[in-house]
């Protein structure tokens, strides 16, 4: 599916804007067989560097069996509608491109799965609600197998 698609669906998803300030997210993993393995909430801080045209965002989670982390993203504004997005864990860069109400990006990402590191490749899917909400789902695949879907919803503060 190519974002393209969403390019008439309102309202217009601006990253900068909508990332810029204080964010709540909740989120949940799901399993290939659809059960839910592990539920978080975030708090999102972000800002937007003109100069640089980087949107930094610091993303700390929390998880339902008590861990917490943080996630730094610098998503780099190369054109009109394609971001870079850089951050640990990321393995080269993501590639990300907006469209009407909807980004997506893809990446691929080294993660601790069954007490070892592996690099998951990341489908990340957000759309823009409303100016204040946005609902993510991105699927995981590993040699083009899916290991489960996240699904997060983003409420500006």
């Amino acid at each position: 599916m190519k974002v393209e698609r969403y390019k008439k669906n309102k309202p217009h998803l601006d990253l900068e804007k909508f990332f810029s300030g204080n964010i709540t997210a909740w989120g949940l993993f799901e399993d290939p067989f659809g059960f839910v393995r592990k539920r978080f909430s975030c708090i999102i801080k972000g800002s937007w560097d003109k100069k640089f045209n980087t949107l930094n965002i610091k993303e700390d989670f929390i998880y339902d069996d008590g861990i917490q982390e943080t996630r730094n993203w610098k998503l780099i504004k190369v054109s009109d509608n394609r971001y870079e997005g850089l951050t640990d864990n990321v393995i080269g860069k993501a590639i990300g491109y907006t469209s009407g109400n909807t980004f997506n990006w893809k990446y691929t990402f080294e993660l601790s799965l069954f007490g070892r590191k592996t690099r998951v490749n990341f489908d990340d899917w957000m759309y823009l609600q409303n100016n204040e909400v946005i609902i993510n789902k991105a699927i995981m695949r590993k040699f083009g197998i899916k290991l489960g879907t996240v699904i997060l919803f983003y409420k500006k503060n």
